[in-house]
């Protein structure tokens, strides 16, 4: 297969779940010293691993999984009966209660996992939108750090990247906005977003742009967002 070929299957290969035969070449071709694949890999490896740091896995407890197989007869359960039918009726009440409760609280559990599941498809299409961005023909990049650090991904026809690090969370009622700033023009707003506990942050602002003269830069503002910066910019990147 062509690098051209294997490009979308990069960041599959980077988180580790790339199936064959499209994992096999993108071996053979980094083994071979495939300056295509390699570009290509590291730039996935470094979106898999911001991507990686915000997203908890969608881990179903054991108590989970044990109900889940009781319920299809993988798990067999049973109870002894009492001899005397006053404690057995008792029982039989208590036993509603408890079983009643478990469900609730099975179907509890299920909705957390179908919700985690949820974000993580919703995190995994960020991550093909952030891999197309970067790995476009016509991307410019460019990188900043004073203070926060990171690059700066520019498509004429897919939008804007930005990755950061060591960005602190921003106050209640705050969040960051990137804006997209025209040679001699006005800011134009690009999107609010928020960083990471730890500092990472990733956003994306799709669509045509304009790259001549570019420059994207980021204030911190009310969470509601701005028409216009209000306060000092935290991240500013020229594009050469």
């Amino acid at each position: 297969m062509t690098c051209e070929e294997l490009q979308d299957q990069y960041e599959l290969y980077a988180m580790g779940v790339a199936e064959d035969p499209e994992g096999a070449e993108i071996r053979a071709h980094l083994d071979r010293g495939c300056e295509v694949c390699m570009k290509g890999m590291k730039r996935a490896r470094e979106v898999a691993s911001m991507i990686g740091a915000a997203v908890a896995p969608a881990e179903p407890s054991a108590k989970l999984r044990r109900r889940i197989l009781a319920s299809v007869g993988v798990e067999q359960r049973g109870f002894g009966w009492a001899p005397w039918l006053g404690l057995l009726a008792a029982l039989s009440l208590v036993g509603v209660f408890y079983f009643e409760a478990r469900e609730q609280s099975s179907l509890e559990e299920l909705a957390a996992v179908r919700n985690q599941m949820r974000q993580q498809a919703v995190d995994l299409t960020r991550l093909n939108e952030a891999f197309a961005i970067m790995t476009g023909p016509e991307t410019k990049q460019v990188n900043f750090g004073a203070g926060a650090k990171g690059k700066v991904f520019v498509n004429p026809g897919s939008g804007v990247l930005l990755m950061a690090t060591n960005l602190p969370p921003a106050p209640a009622g705050k969040a960051y906005e990137m804006w997209v700033i025209p040679k001699g023009a006005k800011p134009v707003p690009a999107g609010m977003f928020q960083s990471q506990a730890d500092g990472t942050a990733m956003h994306i602002q799709r669509g045509p742009v304009d790259v001549n003269g570019l420059t994207v830069a980021v204030t911190m503002e009310d969470q509601a967002g701005a028409a216009q910066p209000t306060s000092p910019i935290l991240i500013v990147a020229p594009l050469q």
